[in-house]
């Protein structure tokens, strides 16, 4: 789901830059305040393992791939703000080191799989947690990617639209009439349960171990 370089107009990750580099600076503020001897190795862990999930991407029909994120687990047990921060750190390192996404999509790449995806998962579990504790973890997983997807799969989606010259498209070509269904779909079907099984044992995991203690 990492969008590379070259499949987004300069209007589209400008803009994506404009959204995301204040959001995250406040996000930062935000982590400051959290900081503590119990907090940071949780945060650090977390971070390490949305980083190693991340790593296996899948290809699915379609033409594009998927994979696991883990920013719903990050925002259920810190907060959605840290969570967002920390997947989108994990996101410039996978840019800068393994060419796993783009430098110019990288404020798109975070608001997708960081601040879409830790926000939907977190209102997710919080509204529905007094009904069931396992299964509001599973939906919170489940419905950070796939609104992930979905978001990105309207960017991309976009192009033809908003970058032609002469009736062709300058930068990603096919329209949200391909992208809806190859991207969210799956997402749906397959990653989205990978990612709400994730986010249900990781926080399950987590939350025993700190009552043990």
């Amino acid at each position: 789901m990492h969008i590379p370089d070259g499949y987004l107009s300069p209007p589209t990750y400008l803009v994506g830059y404009a959204v995301a580099v204040p959001s995250l600076m406040y996000a930062f503020k935000k982590l400051r305040s959290k900081l503590s001897e119990k907090t940071l190795p949780l945060i650090s862990t977390l971070s390490a393992l949305s980083f190693v999930i991340m790593m296996f991407n899948i290809p699915i029909p379609g033409g594009t791939s998927g994979h696991a994120i883990g920013t719903a687990a990050i925002s259920v047990l810190i907060d959605p703000w840290i969570a967002s921060l920390s997947v989108s750190i994990v996101l410039l390192i996978q840019a800068l080191f393994f060419g796993d996404g783009g430098i110019t999509t990288w404020g798109i790449n975070s608001i997708a799989m960081g601040f879409i995806a830790a926000f939907s998962g977190y209102l997710t579990y919080r509204l529905l947690r007094r009904l069931n504790e396992k299964l509001s973890l599973f939906l919170a997983g489940w419905t950070s990617i796939v609104s992930a997807s979905l978001f990105v799969a309207f960017v991309l989606g976009i192009q033809p639209a908003i970058a032609s010259e002469n009736g062709k498209a300058l930068y990603f070509p096919f329209g949200l009439k391909a992208t809806l269904p190859a991207l969210v779909i799956p997402h749906m079907l397959y990653f989205g349960v990978a990612e709400g099984i994730y986010t249900m044992l990781v926080v399950i995991f987590i939350n025993r171990i700190r009552g043990e203690r």
